[in-house]
C-alpha cells in the first residue's frame, strides 16, 4: 500500500499588540530593490536620519506614521512584513517603542531580528536623562538636543556602512560628514539665541515633558502637563501643577505639541490667560512638503518658534 505524503503549509499565528497576525514563513530579502540596503525605522525622524545619511544606497520604510505618537503603536501586517524582510532595524531606544505594550520587542521577535545584528538602538551613545515621576526610567525624547541628534547619525553611520559595500560605506561617511556639520551649526546657533531673552521668560509650557533634553541643553526650564504619553493626561492635579509654575514665571506664551490633543493646552491657556503661540515638534516630523518634514527643519521650527513665543512675539501661524 503506498502511502500519500500529505504536506501542510501554514502561515504562522503570532500575536503582536494582543492582535494575532499572519506572516508567511518565508525566509527575509537580503536587500531592497536594486541592491540597496533594506532599512527599516520605527518613527519618521529616524526615516529621516537614514535617509539623510543613506542616500541612494538605501531603501526606507518607517513603521509609525507621520503625526502619530509612537509611545503607544500596533503594529500592521505591512509593519510585520517589511521589518521581516528588512537587512537593520533601527528604533530610537530608551524606553520609546518597548514601554507600555512592548510592541517593538514584541515586532522584531516576530520577524525574527536580534539586537547588534539586525536592530540598532539609534540612541546607543546618548547620555540618559530620567522621569521626575520614575527616575528608574530613562526619558527617550534625547533627539531634542541637536548634539544628541548628531550622536543618532553617528550611530546611524556606524551601522550602514558596516552593512554596505566599500564604495557605498565612503559616499555614507561622506553625506554624514555633511550632515553632522549642518546640525552642529544649527546646535551652536540655538545655544546663543535663547541668551537674549530673561531668564524669568525661560519657562517652556508644552503638554508631554519631553523637552528636559532641549531645555538642559538650551539653557531654558521645562513645565509641563503630564510627563510622557502612556500616562494619564490633563488630570486636575497635573493642571494644578502647571498653573502654580506658570504663576511663578514672567512667561509670555504656550505652546502644544503636533501629536497630541490640544485640549489640555488650551484649558491651560483659559485659566492662565495666556496665548498658545504655536505648535511644536516631539515625537515626529510634519507632513512630508511642509515645514519641518525633515529632523533639521523640525529642530529649527521649534527653535525659532519657542524662541519667538518666550519673547512674547506674534505667532507666525497667526499672520
Amino acid at each position: 500500500m503506498v502511502k500519500k505524503l500529505v504536506i501542510v503549509v501554514a502561515a504562522l499565528a503570532v500575536v503582536v499588540g494582543g492582535v494575532f497576525w499572519f506572516v508567511n514563513g518565508r525566509d527575509a530579502q537580503s536587500s531592497g530593490e536594486n541592491g540597496k540596503l533594506k532599512v527599516v525605522t520605527t518613527n519618521s525622524i529616524l526615516e529621516d536620519m537614514v535617509e539623510q545619511v543613506g542616500g541612494d544606497d538605501v531603501e526606507v520604510y518607517s513603521i509609525v506614521s507621520r503625526g502619530t505618537d509612537p509611545h503607544e503603536y500596533d503594529p500592521t501586517t505591512k509593519d510585520i512584513q517589511e521589518t521581516t524582510d528588512a537587512d537593520v532595524i533601527f528604533h530610537n531606544g530608551l524606553n520609546l517603542e518597548t514601554g507600555g505594550s512592548g510592541w517593538f520587542t514584541k515586532l522584531t521577535e516576530t520577524a525574527n531580528k536580534k539586537d547588534n545584528e539586525q536592530v540598532f538602538a539609534a540612541s546607543e551613545h546618548v547620555k540618559a536623562l530620567h522621569l521626575t515621576t520614575n527616575k528608574d526610567e530613562e526619558d527617550p525624547h534625547a533627539w531634542l538636543d541637536a548634539q544628541n541628534g548628531i550622536k543618532y547619525v553617528e550611530m546611524i553611520t556606524e551601522v550602514l556602512k558596516d552593512k554596505s559595500s566599500a564604495e557605498a560605506a565612503k559616499r555614507i561617511q561622506q553625506r554624514s560628514d555633511d550632515y553632522i556639520s549642518e546640525l552642529d551649526a544649527l546646535d551652536t546657533e540655538a545655544k546663543q539665541k535663547f541668551k537674549d531673552i530673561p531668564e524669568s521668560q525661560r519657562l517652556l509650557v508644552t503638554s508631554e515633558g519631553a523637552f528636559k533634553y532641549f531645555s538642559k541643553a538650551y539653557g531654558i526650564t521645562p513645565a509641563y502637563i503630564w510627563e510622557i504619553n502612556t500616562e494619564s493626561q490633563g488630570t486636575p492635579e497635573q493642571m494644578k501643577q502647571v498653573l502654580a509654575k506658570i504663576d511663578d514665571s514672567d512667561v509670555k506664551s504656550l505652546f502644544v505639541e503636533s501629536s497630541v490633543s490640544p485640549k489640555s493646552m488650551e484649558q491651560v491657556s483659559k485659566e492662565s490667560g495666556l496665548p498658545i503661540h504655536s505648535k511644536i515638534y516631539t515625537d515626529s516630523l510634519a507632513k512630508k512638503g511642509t515645514d519641518g518634514d525633515t529632523y533639521y527643519d523640525m529642530m529649527k521650527w521649534n527653535i525659532d518658534h519657542i524662541h519667538a513665543g518666550m519673547n512674547g512675539e506674534e505667532s507666525s501661524e497667526d499672520k
